[in-house]
């Protein structure tokens, strides 16, 4: 099924093992101590698929507050706490960062076997993440020399590139890696990021369901959905 497509653009939490855990601890303790301040009901794991997975960061802060009826201004890109979009957004990556530090990372077993099958076939790959840790995340995995492209969220951001459900970051990874976007198979976690690749006219649109869930990867239009990149290898 992927063979005939000649390039493979990966979203980071389709591939890392614990990346989505360890960003959804971090955004669990940030909005909680928001919440908490408002006396508000605490954070629900469910909200991080609703209006957080797949976003670029400070998107992902304005939709849940937007969710919760909470206006707070977009402050500046140096704050940092919790009165204000970019505050709460770089209060969450600074405990993700802490983390990661603590804890290690590492990749999907399943991912890994298909990463190596595709490069033993010689096939490029790139990473389209909305995350600003992409490279970092990448590095504390050992797998950051796998991947010739790399659209992370300070790509986006020096770029201009507006993030997903928008196609322009897969379609800049396209560019990247030398082919058109006909070519190359998206492999995405996020309802949002599937919208994003089937937006951009890519050949084959792979869900991997790390808790987003079948039902809603494929009303987003993938074209399959696997549990496991496992299951794509020979």
């Amino acid at each position: 099924m992927i063979d005939r497509f000649d390039a493979h653009l990966f979203d980071l939490d389709g591939v890392i093992t614990p990346t989505v855990v360890l960003h959804r601890r971090a955004w669990r303790e940030t909005f909680n101590e928001l919440f908490n301040t408002l006396g508000l009901a605490p954070y629900r794991e469910d909200e991080y698929f609703s209006y957080l997975d797949g976003l670029p960061r400070f998107a992902g802060v304005a939709t849940l507050l937007a969710a919760r009826g909470i206006e707070l201004p977009d402050g500046e890109p140096g704050d940092t706490g919790l009165h204000s979009i970019m505050g709460l957004g770089n209060l969450k990556n600074e405990r993700f960062g802490a983390v990661l530090e603590r804890d290690g990372i590492e990749a999907y077993p399943g991912s890994l076997v298909l990463l190596h099958q595709l490069a033993l076939a010689g096939k490029p790959l790139g990473i389209v993440s909305s995350s600003r840790n992409a490279e970092q995340v990448l590095r504390a995995a050992g797998i950051h020399e796998r991947f010739g492209a790399i659209v992370d969220g300070e790509r986006a951001a020096a770029e201009g590139l507006p993030g997903k459900p928008s196609p322009d970051t897969f379609v800049r990874g396209a560019e990247l890696l030398g082919f058109a976007p006909a070519q190359i198979v998206v492999y995405e976690d996020a309802e949002s990021g599937v919208t994003a690749a089937r937006a951009g006219n890519f050949g084959l649109v792979v869900g991997v369901d790390r808790g987003a869930g079948r039902s809603a990867l494929e009303r987003a239009g993938a074209h399959v959905v696997v549990a496991d990149l496992e299951e794509l290898a020979a």
